[in-house]
């Protein structure tokens, strides 16, 4: 298996297919630009950035045993990323996600990430079969967990002893699918990581900014959360402690990834020693270089 993980990121594992371009567009409207096709996915995303930081995370996830699945995983072990523990499934295609972004906002999206649901549980075998642990030793580090799960997995999740040691820290993957994270929501070993829009929907609220998010959420349950919301106000919130910083003014070239970027950046911190303020502070330093950046990575 290669070097021991310090990290497992738990989700989805998929190709992003991303159409930018400099011009103004709406609905409907053709325009010139680029597109890419690179490694992505919500855990994936966490992965790639917490090599940056000189982590090993284990990938627990998904792919097809197709053209597609083998490409990924080349290109994920290339990238010094452990995916011994990721499951190739003959009769699953390897999912996909596609946006569309118009001078760096995101105009569009549509994830396709069937297989991982259709996988279910399966992904986490490695969790009970001794390869990462097992019942009478269960993994007691950092878990990076994404929304893109099915809810009632996530609910099992929130429930069982495979995770009742770990440090959890839990990323939505999307508006759409934040719902899907009520069940970890007063989990007393987890981190919440969302925006305004996503904090809205967990709480049944409309918050005004990060404070007023953060409010709602910690008032809901969560032991701790981390609310971004783009150029505005980044807050870090547990019980009676608040903590406020503001990106930089920056020119945005890129928007999928950004959250992810800034999770695996505060991630990397603490389990640096890094914490407080100064966590905060590198994690929107380096989701400010990553928007600020038209590079693939």
């Amino acid at each position: 298996m290669g070097k021991t993980p310090d990290i497992l990121c738990i989700g989805s594992v998929l190709w992003d297919i991303i159409g930018r371009t400099d011009h103004a567009m709406q609905a409907g409207n053709d325009k010139p630009g680029r597109i890419t096709r690179l490694p992505g996915g919500v855990a994936l995303n966490i992965a790639m950035t917490l090599t940056r930081f000189d982590l090993h995370p284990a990938l627990l996830s998904v792919v097809g045993d197709d053209a597609e699945g083998h490409a990924l995983l080349a290109s994920c072990r290339a990238m010094g990323l452990n995916c011994d523990t990721v499951l190739i499934d003959p009769d699953l295609p390897t999912d996909q996600y596609m946006a569309i972004e118009a001078q760096g906002g995101l105009l569009a999206a549509l994830a396709d990430a069937h297989s991982l649901e259709a996988a279910g549980a399966r992904i986490l075998a490695p969790l009970h079969d001794g390869r990462l642990a097992n019942a009478a030793a269960p993994w007691s580090g950092v878990v990076a967990l994404d929304g893109n799960l099915t809810e009632g997995l996530l609910e099992e999740i929130a429930q069982s002893p495979a995770f009742g040691a770990a440090d959890l820290r839990i990323a939505p993957a999307s508006p759409g699918k934040a719902a899907r994270l009520r069940p970890l929501l007063g989990h007393p070993r987890a981190t919440l990581y969302v925006n305004c829009e996503e904090a809205g929907l967990l709480t049944g609220t409309k918050p005004a900014g990060a404070m007023a998010a953060a409010d709602a959420l910690i008032h809901a349950g969560a032991r701790r959360v981390l609310v971004t919301d783009g150029p505005g106000v980044a807050v870090a919130a547990q019980a009676d402690q608040r903590m406020v910083a503001q990106p930089p003014a920056i020119t945005a070239r890129r928007i999928t990834g950004a959250g992810d970027t800034f999770m695996a950046a505060h991630i990397a911190a603490e389990l640096a020693g890094v914490t407080g303020q100064a966590a905060l502070a590198r994690a929107i330093a380096a989701a400010a270089a990553y928007v600020s950046s038209d590079q693939p990575t």
